[in-house]
């Protein structure tokens, strides 16, 4: 079977919409995404002030990364549990649970790391 290279392009643009079109669900429904891109918009105006190195951006870009992935994991894994199970179930109950403390996890860890790097800067270390 011969490559065709330009159907596989149109298919690979398409999956790049289906996905943008999950990051827009995600601004217009969920309210802690909105908080974390505050909290992203925070971190990039502390890392132009404080003018961090290129370690540091590279360790802020992987926490935020982290957390946005964490919290959109979080709303599909609430939403197939609701779709799947409507009716209240303990199960269901600590999928979705669980899929949240993994946000908190990783909203805990940038923020102690964030708090660190930020404090390396102001306390001239």
């Amino acid at each position: 079977m011969k490559f065709s290279f330009w159907p596989w392009f149109r298919l690979r643009v398409r999956s790049f919409g289906h996905a943008f079109l999950g990051v827009r669900h995600l601004v217009a429904t969920e309210w802690n995404f909105r908080i974390h891109l505050v909290g992203t918009v925070s971190a990039f105006i502390a890392g132009l002030i404080l003018r961090f190195g290129y370690a540091e951006w590279l360790v802020v870009g992987t926490l935020i990364g982290l957390v946005l992935t964490a919290e959109a994991l979080n709303t599909a894994i609430e939403r197939l549990v609701s779709l799947l199970h409507p009716e209240i179930h303990p199960l269901a109950r600590a999928a979705k649970d669980t899929a949240a403390a993994g946000v908190l996890l990783a909203s805990l860890t940038a923020l102690i790391v964030g708090t660190a790097i930020v404090l390396h800067h102001v306390g001239g270390g």
